[in-house]
């Protein structure tokens, strides 16, 4: 019973890939349907029917010069306000140079290396201060 069961499931399997491989070359033998007739670009208006550019046997560049017609519409260029990327946020004050300093990660990212030349700066002071001599430390003198 298995057996038979794998024979009829094979040959049903062979049949239907080969079945497929036919209709596969059916397509290319017929002929292309035409689009459907469409209105001209130039009399489209927004309240047009755009749904004939739609069909897929329309060409990408007659859809997309139907498509700028209609968004050219300002009905579709008016943000929507409660949007949050609608705006343009780009505007504004800077972020002065003090308080750009004050922020954590800016002091890592941005001023690191300032940072870093203060500290050598700072470390060769004190380290010049520590060798100068002291008034107080003069040579000694010898009386003999």
């Amino acid at each position: 019973m298995a057996a038979e069961d794998k024979e009829a499931f094979l040959s049903r399997w062979s049949r239907l890939k080969q079945d497929q491989a036919r209709e596969d070359q059916l397509p290319a033998q017929k002929q292309e349907a035409p689009p459907p007739d469409l209105p001209p670009v130039d009399k489209l208006t927004p309240e047009s029917d755009f749904a004939p550019f739609m069909h897929p046997k329309v060409g990408d560049a007659l859809r997309r010069v139907a498509l700028k017609k209609l968004f050219a519409d300002p009905h579709f260029n008016v943000p929507d306000l409660n949007e949050a990327f609608s705006g343009d946020w780009t505007g504004g004050e800077p972020i002065s140079a003090e308080l750009l300093k004050t922020l954590n990660q800016a002091r890592t990212v941005l001023f690191r290396v300032e940072e870093e030349q203060k500290k050598k700066d700072e470390a060769r002071e004190v380290a010049a201060e520590e060798d100068k001599p002291k008034e107080g430390d003069g040579p000694a003198r010898q009386d003999a």
